[in-house]
């Protein structure tokens, strides 16, 4: 009798796709501060959506609260404004954040003008 080898198998999980775009930036434009702008969706629990604006960009529950009822009922609302760079980084921990726990929510950047 001779014993088989066990065979591996493929992980069938596969991690939900992260649409980046990769900017590049002069130091000028690294400077001009950035709109962080919140879309809704019918799928984000508006808890996470509150946790997410606590954690990532450090806004009070109450401010919270208002930008994810702002983004509700309009369809998105200013999170914060931000230099480019630090915008860019909180919106991937966002983003990040939100894919690993299987929700769509999405954040979008327009220079404050």
């Amino acid at each position: 009798m001779t014993a088989q080898a066990p065979t591996a198998t493929p992980d069938t999980k596969t991690k939900p796709a992260i649409d980046l775009e990769l900017l590049v930036a002069s130091d000028e434009d690294l400077a001009t501060p950035y709109r962080v702008i919140i879309e809704n969706d019918d799928v984000t629990p508006m808890d996470f959506v509150v946790a997410i604006l606590v954690t990532i960009f450090q806004l009070t529950a109450d401010q919270a609260a208002g930008v994810m009822f702002e983004a509700h009922h309009t369809g998105h609302a200013l999170v914060v404004v931000l230099p480019l760079q630090e915008a860019q980084n909180r919106v991937y921990a966002a983003h990040t954040a939100a894919r690993e726990s299987g929700f769509p929510l999405s954040f979008y950047l327009e220079p404050d003008v």
